[in-house]
């Protein structure tokens, strides 16, 4: 089972080196996660589908780039989700960046251990590749990490300076109001008013708190159910089976778990939609995988791939890009697509390249009722 961010669908045509490696992924997640939670305390409570992240699809990305003919310089080039790796850190862990930095040197280690428990010998330059994987994807992890709280500060900042001006108003005239007042009464009126502009500050604070520490992101208000995950790509497929509308080939996991329907539903339907615009006219691909708690949902197209300084803005609102294909933007659909991942407690990627195509990834825990606030 491959879970690289360009979905290939096995390991045909991979070096004895990347075969191996992606043999021992499940050693090297749980001496991973063992030595995690032992050295990083914010992990300790973390629960195991948060924890794991991103990580799966990026461990087979540098598998994949150990093979040399592969078109994968090293495991963080032509994808997003070490970025995404980072924007969940931000969302939904107590992590901090310095021990973002951490895990990932962990995850070096389990890399190299496993390896030599299981008498695998990585050659030179394929060690350096599995180093220089790991150097780009944890930059990239902490910069995310560290916009996602960047503009966390700006709001704060934003909603410190409009809504608090009402109150603090209130205690600057009560004060004045006391400075000049006639008689006791007055002073008490007052300080009344003094007291009732602090309650509110008081207030606000706490909310803002509380919205900094439990809610790093607006969230889609989700009704989550139980369901099997093939049996709504089956329906979505019966949906787009119209003449005309492309080729479709689903190879989906029967996955129970705890999700949005209708979300999930509607974001599969904008991935669908875009990869049969902006693709070249070849099949599309939707596949659904598990691993370690958490559900891959991903939808590949062939064609123009998108360029590398797009891949991240496109998740963006109200965000137009000329993607060279001819159609003016990508539209609402993609951030979209992010909110309802994010909604889940989870993620969403896009890996492009000319040789391997386009694929956008939906990487969501199975069971998703502890991260919705509204389940």
């Amino acid at each position: 089972m491959m879970l690289a961010t360009d979905q290939k669908e096995d390991s045909e045509g991979l070096s004895a080196t990347s075969r191996a490696m992606l043999s021992m992924r499940g050693q090297v997640f749980d001496l991973w996660e063992a030595q995690v939670r032992a050295r990083v305390a914010e992990a300790i409570e973390v629960p195991g589908p948060l924890l794991t992240n991103t990580l799966p699809a990026f461990y087979d990305n540098i598998a994949e780039a150990l093979t040399p003919a592969y078109p994968r310089a090293d495991g963080a080039s032509n994808t997003t989700s070490m970025s995404a790796h980072g924007r969940e850190r931000a969302r939904m862990t107590p992590f901090s960046a310095d021990q973002i930095i951490l895990e990932y040197q962990l995850f070096r280690d389990a890399i190299a251990v496993v390896a030599l428990r299981n008498g695998i010998h990585f050659q030179p330059e394929e060690w350096a590749i599995v180093e220089r994987s790991i150097d780009i994807g944890v930059r990239e992890a902490v910069r995310e990490f560290s916009l996602m709280h960047e503009g966390i500060r700006e709001r704060l900042a934003a909603t410190l300076s409009h809504d608090m001006r009402n109150p603090l108003s209130l205690v600057l005239t009560g004060t004045q109001l006391i400075a000049v007042a006639p008689d006791l009464d007055t002073a008490r009126g007052a300080a009344l008013k003094i007291r009732s502009g602090a309650q509110r500050l008081e207030h606000m604070l706490i909310q803002l708190v509380d919205a900094l520490t439990f809610d790093r992101g607006v969230k889609l208000p989700l009704s989550l159910s139980e369901f099997n995950i093939r049996h709504l790509v089956t329906t979505l497929m019966e949906e787009f089976s119209v003449p005309g509308a492309g080729e479709i080939v689903a190879h989906v996991e029967p996955v129970t778990g705890f999700w949005c329907k209708n979300s999930l539903l509607r974001a599969l339907e904008n991935l669908l939609t875009n990869a049969f615009k902006y693709g070249d006219g070849g099949r599309v691909v939707i596949k659904g995988e598990q691993i370690r708690g958490r559900l891959m949902l991903s939808v590949h197209n062939t064609g123009k791939p998108i360029p590398g300084e797009q891949r991240e803005r496109i998740f963006e609102y109200l965000r137009r890009e000329e993607n060279g294909n001819g159609h003016d933007g990508w539209g609402i659909g993609l951030p979209f697509v992010r909110s309802v991942a994010e909604g889940h407690g989870g993620s969403a990627a896009v890996d492009s390249s000319a040789d391997a195509g386009t694929t956008f990834i939906i990487d969501i825990p199975i069971d998703c009722r502890p991260y919705v606030k509204n389940a």
